[in-house]
């Protein structure tokens, strides 16, 4: 599996970062992200360099896995296949290609089939 225990979405990142209780089973595991998730992070219009700082820092714990032939190849079927947003299409590939599940609360992952998922429910 690449040496992670799974391929974190960004939202997941996010629940990290803002200590939400979700998270806490998960924090013990060590996380993969995609590139875009990695981009996705970094270019909120309103962070801060406090914010960009942490966000920095997160990352750097995360295995991160560029875009590479077989993560596009992925991509370009699963959105084809089932219609999801380029971004996420990556995200999922990424996922399958590691062959590490992926952790996310966005449900709309529940369509990829091929995709071993993990859905959190954040606290409110």
């Amino acid at each position: 599996m690449n040496g992670i225990d799974f391929v974190a979405d960004t939202n997941t990142l996010l629940y990290v970062m803002k200590k939400n209780p979700c998270m806490k089973p998960f924090l013990k595991f060590s996380f993969g992200i995609s590139v875009i998730t990695e981009m996705e992070l970094l270019s909120f219009r309103s962070i801060t360099e406090s914010e960009e700082t942490l966000t920095r820092r997160l990352i750097a714990t995360c295995k991160n896995f560029p875009l590479n032939n077989a993560i596009k190849e992925r991509a370009i079927i699963i959105r084809r296949n089932y219609g999801t947003k380029l971004p996420d299409a990556i995200v999922a590939a990424t996922a399958i290609e590691s062959n590490a599940p992926l952790i996310t609360a966005d449900k709309g992952f529940k369509k990829i089939a091929e995709l071993d998922l993990r859905l959190i429910e954040p606290v409110i």
